[in-house]
């Protein structure tokens, strides 16, 4: 998931060059978007290991 927000960022910034704002602004915004629900999910997956321990 990580990989589709740097996509969605590399497209933001290439269309920004170029001079498409809205698009930009919508690459952009999914950018932000998917970081936000990766950390999340990062973030929910660390402490489940943390309560669950070191078991395998």
């Amino acid at each position: 998931m990580l990989q589709w927000a740097l996509i969605f960022l590399v497209v933001a910034l290439i269309a920004g060059a170029l001079g498409f704002i809205g698009v930009a602004g919508a690459a952009a915004s999914i950018a932000k978007l998917l970081f936000l629900v990766f950390v999340v999910l990062f973030v929910i997956s660390l402490v489940a290991h943390l309560f669950r321990g070191a078991r395998v």
